[in-house]
């Protein structure tokens, strides 16, 4: 289910609330943005977390007015890559705003 390339790197699947509901919004900026990223490190791009339904991101303590439940906002991981320095990209290829965490990186874009 959802296994459509939406950019060279990316399948739908990929953006997905992880609560098994396969429910996604991608907002098409979001993806350029990751794609350019993909593109600048030539490195695997992996989402941990993308779309959010309103339950899922709840449970999983998102903020109220979190991005991830628009489909504009995703949390990174490039594995030979640390958050610092992959936050470091992401901002270099124009994500509007970029949060390092100890494990993954946190990207956005606005409209």
């Amino acid at each position: 289910m959802n296994n459509i390339r939406v950019a060279p790197n990316f399948v739908l699947k990929e953006f997905e609330c992880k609560d098994g509901s396969h429910q996604v919004v991608l907002y098409s900026k979001l993806l350029e943005k990751l794609q350019k990223l993909r593109d600048l490190l030539k490195q695997p791009v992996i989402i941990n977390s993308g779309y959010r339904n309103p339950e899922h991101n709840k449970k999983v303590g998102g903020a109220p007015g979190s991005l991830h439940l628009k489909g504009m906002a995703a949390d990174i991981v490039v594995r030979s890559i640390s958050p610092a320095r992959l936050a470091e990209k992401a901002r270099e290829v124009g994500f509007d705003k970029v949060i390092v965490y100890a494990s993954h990186v946190h990207v956005e874009v606005r409209q």
